[in-house]
């Protein structure tokens, strides 16, 4: 989404595929971040929402990686700062993906666990 969006749109994205975190993209580069709890805080309507510009309300001060970045530095920021997502960009500041905590945990538990466990869940459940 770019900064002259509406919440709404943001919305629509979250409920549509289960995300927390939306990049804001202007002219191909990183500008701003919008949250789950940046909406709720703001106590609106759903019907509200569509007056509300992302460059209003978006983080634009935004912490951010390269994709050469190990994944330790990914997890020291999401502790440090108790954020949920940080956006891999590239040199031109161009987004190319986002880490979260669950992409860490899945990480970490692949590592820790590599076979398959279903039959195990299946059996317990």
């Amino acid at each position: 989404l770019s900064p002259s969006d509406d919440l709404s749109k943001v919305r629509d994205i979250m409920m549509s595929k289960h995300i927390h975190h939306v990049p804001i993209v202007e002219n191909n580069k990183l500008v701003g971040m919008i949250t789950a709890w940046d909406m709720f805080k703001l106590g609106k309507s759903t019907a509200e929402l569509a007056q509300v510009k992302l460059a209003d309300v978006m983080t634009s001060k935004i912490a951010a990686l390269e994709p050469d970045q190990h994944i330790g530095a990914a997890a020291e920021i999401l502790m440090e700062h108790l954020f949920h997502a940080v956006p891999i960009v590239n040199d031109n500041r161009e987004l190319l993906g986002i880490v979260t905590t669950y992409d860490l945990l899945k990480y970490e538990y692949g590592k820790e666990y590599p076979d398959d466990l279903t039959k195990y869940v299946n059996d317990n459940m």
